[in-house]
């Protein structure tokens, strides 16, 4: 399952709504509403929640996935060495990456990408991807 930033993961694309998400994948493994009332579909096989924004027209805008044949770039990288994607990214010209600790989890984020590379014992373990927005505005940039 290829990671593609800013379009989301495999075949899903961001933008889709549930049922051309369930054409792909079928009814989710589970599903709940979150604090700010948008949908999540739980994917148990798949490793992957995805969240579908309320106010979107519930459309895909997050992706969290974990799966560990998850490729970005070509390379899988759940599992591998922090400073191993670390040097992936930057190959792919992905250096500008703001940090954050939490919990003793480590937290990677490229704002242009809305990508989030979550680190725990030195190890990559999870990578959540969001919607990005126009270049000139505040609206998102549906790729579906």
């Amino acid at each position: 399952m290829e990671v593609k930033l800013k379009f989301g993961i495999d075949q899903l694309l961001f933008g889709m709504k549930q049922k051309d998400v369930e054409a792909l994948y079928g009814k989710p493994s589970s599903q709940y509403v979150d604090e700010e009332d948008n949908i999540v579909y739980v994917y148990n096989q798949q490793k992957m929640r995805l969240t579908f924004y309320d106010e979107e027209e519930m459309r895909l805008g997050y992706i969290i996935a974990q799966h560990p044949n998850l490729t970005l770039f070509g390379e899988t990288f759940i599992g591998k060495t922090w400073e191993e994607v670390k040097s992936l990214l930057a190959t792919n010209k992905i250096t500008k990456l703001e940090t954050e600790l939490v919990e003793g989890t480590e937290n990677y984020f490229s704002e242009e990408n809305w990508m989030f590379v979550n680190v725990d014992y030195g190890q990559v373990f999870k990578i959540e991807l969001g919607a990005v927005f126009k270049e000139k505005d505040d609206d998102f940039d549906w790729k579906f």
